[in-house]
């Protein structure tokens, strides 16, 4: 009778330098495309025709005028989320969440989403954590913070990891397209925190969601360039940056250079990108360049995280 091989138990060294490289790349992601969020192809391209027509540097700049290595939203909702998480003994709780979120808006961030403020402002006047169930917060503001979600639930069972990513989106984003993305992001940087391949993530998360949310669908589309903070959209170039596996560095080039909600495709993406090739890939020119108490938070919470789920 044949056994079937036990499940080898990731290196935990390994587990954290992913982590840490997640947590990395969805700054630096955010970092490269604040520089064109909202322009076109077309514009990035004449606007960086004297580097080939690709923009690649950590510069800052872009329409809210950041200093190189700046990060927006996308980075230091992240953060606030992870703060919360950790205060609350690792719990990820929509209460705890929507006060850190609440915190984060009242220190006025250098951008702030019109759905996020919108159902922060209601949790002020309500108390209510959870945002009511709507068709029109189908936008990317739950995805772009859902990193310290995937740390902290890692090797949790899967019911509970999606328990968990819901309690933590629908403080401002109650929506099945949301929530869906959100979910497969959560379970796919913890697929690639164990050492996946990006095969067998296509196999297990990526043609399962696609086949359950046909929207996401990006296989059999044309290359989706300036998404809009739509989720659908989002997804759509993220997933078509990321299955070309040509790096790191190539993959947020990619994405980036599609425009529109430019930072948020490349936090998302980095995030993805940073779990798969690990921190040996990132390029060190970019990490020298992020603004450095954003890099010290970052790695202190993929560590802080990860403990917790020791």
């Amino acid at each position: 009778m044949s056994v079937a091989p036990a499940a080898v138990e990731p290196d935990r060294a390994d587990v954290l330098a992913r982590a840490e490289a997640a947590y990395l790349g969805l700054a630096l992601g955010d970092a490269l495309g604040a520089t064109v969020e909202f322009m076109t192809p077309r514009e990035i391209a004449h606007h960086f025709a004297h580097q080939g027509g690709v923009h690649r540097e950590i510069i800052g700049g872009g329409w809210l005028k950041l200093k190189p290595g700046q990060v927006t939203d996308d980075t230091t909702m992240s953060l606030a989320l992870g703060e919360a998480i950790l205060s609350n003994g690792g719990r990820v709780e929509a209460p705890a969440c929507a006060r850190a979120f609440d915190a984060w808006m009242r220190a006025k961030p250098v951008d702030i989403g019109n759905t996020v403020r919108r159902n922060l402002l209601a949790f002020r006047r309500t108390g209510e954590p959870q945002a009511p169930a709507s068709e029109h917060d189908a936008g990317n503001g739950a995805a772009m913070r859902v990193l310290p979600v995937a740390l902290a639930t890692f090797g949790w069972p899967e019911d509970a990891v999606r328990d968990a990513t819901r309690a933590q989106a629908h403080v401002t984003h109650n929506n099945a397209m949301s929530d869906a993305a959100c979910e497969f992001l959560v379970l796919a940087v913890q697929d690639f925190l164990r050492g996946d391949s990006l095969q067998q993530v296509v196999q297990r998360r990526i043609h399962p969601l696609v086949s359950d949310v046909p929207a996401f669908g990006f296989g059999d589309r044309p290359r989706r360039e300036n998404p809009s903070g739509w989720v659908v959209e989002t997804m759509q170039a993220v997933l078509q940056a990321v299955i070309e596996d040509h790096g790191f560095e190539n993959c947020l080039v990619d994405v980036v250079n599609r425009g529109g909600d430019a930072d948020t495709t490349g936090a998302i993406t980095g995030m993805l990108a940073g779990a798969m090739y690990g921190l040996d890939a990132i390029p060190s020119r970019w990490l020298s360049q992020l603004d450095s108490n954003v890099h010290k938070r970052c790695e202190s919470q993929a560590r802080q995280l990860l403990a917790a789920t020791s």
